[in-house]
């Protein structure tokens, strides 16, 4: 039963019913406070609805369950970064490197949290870590260069664009078409943008799940302004 209730509330929000979907994973949560799966997609729904401190109460809750998955300890900063509380949201974010030293996405997470908060040199050099861990991860290389742009280091960035394109088998020389309104179909002869073939390549689970979430989290929270 509660599965296919949590199947309906995802479904809902899918489809942008999000207060709709809250309702199932409640139905949920009031049989099993505990379950998990319901809390994590309430707390999703929650921030798609701009109700961000209820939010960081579930994601807080989910810790206490599994204090132990590095996954939720990961969103759970994420929220609390989203809250203001970025003391204890910095914490979240050690604690989360702490569980899984030897995963890139960790290093690249904490990255994304420091540039945010103004700590480029930092992020920077977590985005190294993750480079280290894994050469093959474009994003981390892709992120790195955005930071070293905004610190003007240009023959850097140069590099670490460079390397991404490579890995991604883009090619500068080709022609671009920019645009910031969404693409929903591009015609062949059309080569998409260099920031349309990075997303593309959004494969690694981890960072494809953290930088959907800071992005829908952070949008929800501006538009809530």
């Amino acid at each position: 039963m509660s599965l296919k209730l949590i199947e309906k509330g995802i479904e809902a929000c899918r489809n942008g019913a999000f207060e709709k979907g809250i309702l199932f994973f409640n139905e949920v949560l009031e049989k099993d406070g505990d379950h998990i799966e319901a809390l994590y997609n309430r707390a999703r729904a929650l921030s798609k609805t701009g109700q961000l401190v209820e939010s960081l109460d579930d994601f807080k809750r989910i810790t206490i369950i599994s204090p132990s998955n590095a996954s939720h300890i990961g969103d759970y900063a994420v929220s609390l970064h989203l809250n203001n509380k970025n003391d204890e949201a910095a914490l979240q974010f050690e604690l989360a490197l702490s569980l899984e030293p030897n995963n890139p996405y960790r290093y690249s997470s904490r990255a994304f949290f420091k540039d945010r908060m103004g700590d480029l040199e930092g992020a920077i050099e977590d985005y190294e870590k993750a480079v280290a861990l894994d050469p093959e991860d474009a994003i981390a290389l892709n992120n790195k260069g955005l930071v070293e742009e905004k610190l003007g280091y240009q023959d850097k960035a140069k590099q670490s664009f460079s390397k991404s394109n490579d890995l991604v088998g883009y090619r500068p020389d080709q022609k671009e078409v920019e645009s910031t309104e969404p693409i929903i179909e591009e015609p062949q002869a059309v080569k998409p943008s260099r920031a349309k073939i990075i997303q593309s390549v959004f494969t690694k689970d981890g960072f494809k799940e953290f930088a959907q979430f800071s992005v829908d989290l952070i949008k929800g929270k501006t538009d809530k302004k």
